[in-house]
């Protein structure tokens, strides 16, 4: 029967072309408007790494006081002397420090200038704890922090820049004159959003082709090429600026147990009460220690104007449906004398509702292939709403084109319960007599 409905569906579709085309335009742009939203909005509210998002943690530590911070929440990043002290105390099972570089590679070949590339100073569990792809070699080791090693991952971009793609583990590569040996070489990595560095990305960025232990750039004095948030003048010169309580640095810990998040958790708030006796701070303990996604959610990562596209394009989804319902009531409801004629011939209401149904599902078929067809444009024009590392991320996966399909047909069914209901409702002596 599946088959004998279809086939009257497409019948009926093909006898009033200009009332199907209005139904078909009115669910491909609704169905369109919203796919295209919902693309970036999926983008910048993934999971950057779902694998491990519930067992790293970012941690917060209020050194500014509550007259510099906004409704109890610490700042951002932490200072040089917080993170070192919290790095020392080795209190989760692999914890790493993080800041942005910025760098110029130097070739080895002198007729060729130098490269600016973006870079970290990291610690040598940021490759394990975040899962970083590697193509060559491998990370450098704890040791290697601990003897401020001159050593460096590249990424496979700038590998194929500097040795055309090759082996470059054990080479060296000039870094703003200074040699570091390479380690390793990594696939080109940037999880998005960025939830190590969003202080500085705000979650969106391409991510960097250097990587360097973090005690080799503090020895070498590599500034810090993101933020730089000061409460107060912290004066000339590289140590004044780490005995500072300026922010700049972001501190994750992987912790693989709920009781090893609780018990980091206790020690952060000691550390801050310690901190309170000793003087430095005049105010009560205040962290935080938060896995990834509520990481991303306290620091409004998805776009306000994403989640409000969403809203409105849904709005308008919902309003090309409404018409739609118009449109297949007038529809179904001019064929009355062909449903009275059925239901005298012994066609159950049942019968009538599959029958309407599916010709409704036939509009969304149509409907969904034109929503694909403009969902396509709208991906590829998203770079006029939002800025370019967001707009790049929405993509016309073959996830989001069965969505867009779903979406469509499961609209026009939804659209047609209450024409089809309607239409069953048809008594055929009315039809037959009046006919």
């Amino acid at each position: 029967m599946f088959s004998y409905y279809l086939h009257l569906g497409m019948r009926s579709l093909r006898r009033n072309p200009v009332l199907t085309a209005l139904m078909v335009m009115a669910i491909g742009f609704g169905v369109a408007a919203s796919m295209t939203t919902y693309s970036v909005f999926r983008a910048t509210s993934r999971d950057p790494i779902p694998q491990k998002s519930a067992v790293l943690y970012n941690v917060q530590v209020d050194n500014w006081g509550p007259e510099n911070t906004e409704k109890g929440e610490p700042p951002p990043a932490l200072s040089y002397q917080d993170a070192i002290a919290l790095l020392r105390a080795h209190k989760a099972e692999r914890q790493t420090v993080t800041y942005p570089i910025g760098i110029s590679v130097i070739p080895e070949d002198p007729s060729r200038l130098p490269v600016r590339e973006g870079a970290y100073a990291t610690g040598a569990d940021f490759f394990p704890m975040f899962d970083v792809p590697f193509i060559q070699g491998q990370a450098w080791t704890l040791d290697d922090d601990e003897r401020h090693a001159s050593v460096a991952v590249i990424s496979k971009t700038l590998n194929d820049k500097l040795f055309d793609g090759g082996q470059s583990v054990g080479k060296q590569i000039n870094i703003d004159g200074h040699l570091f040996r390479i380690s390793g070489v990594i696939q080109d990595w940037a999880p998005q959003p960025l939830f190590f560095d969003v202080p500085n990305t705000s979650g969106f960025n391409d991510g960097a082709s250097v990587y360097v232990p973090f005690n080799r750039a503090v020895d070498l004095k590599l500034p810090n090429s993101g933020n730089n948030n000061c409460v107060a003048d912290p004066g000339e010169g590289w140590d004044n600026y780490l005995r500072s309580e300026c922010i700049w640095l972001s501190l994750w810990a992987e912790l693989p147990t709920r009781v090893a998040a609780d018990s980091y958790r206790q020690y952060i708030a000691g550390y801050g009460a310690e901190q309170q006796r000793a003087g430095r701070f005049r105010w009560a303990p205040n962290g935080r220690v938060r896995d990834v996604m509520d990481w991303l959610s306290v620091q409004n990562v998805v776009p306000p104007e994403s989640q409000v596209s969403l809203v409105v394009s849904l709005g308008f989804l919902v309003i090309c449906l409404v018409n739609t319902v118009g449109l297949l009531l007038a529809k179904f409801m001019r064929r009355a004398p062909e449903i009275g004629v059925r239901r005298a011939l012994g066609a159950s209401r049942l019968h009538i509702y599959a029958q309407f149904l599916i010709e409704a599902g036939t509009i969304g078929v149509a409907g969904g292939v034109l929503g694909l067809i403009l969902t396509g444009l709208g991906v590829l024009g998203v770079g006029l709403v939002f800025p370019e590392p967001i707009a790049r991320l929405a993509t016309l996966d073959p996830m989001l084109v069965l969505l867009t399909l779903v979406v469509s047909i499961a609209a026009s069914i939804i659209a047609a319960f209450y024409p089809t209901w309607r239409a069953a409702q048809v008594q055929p002596a009315w039809q037959l007599k009046s006919n």
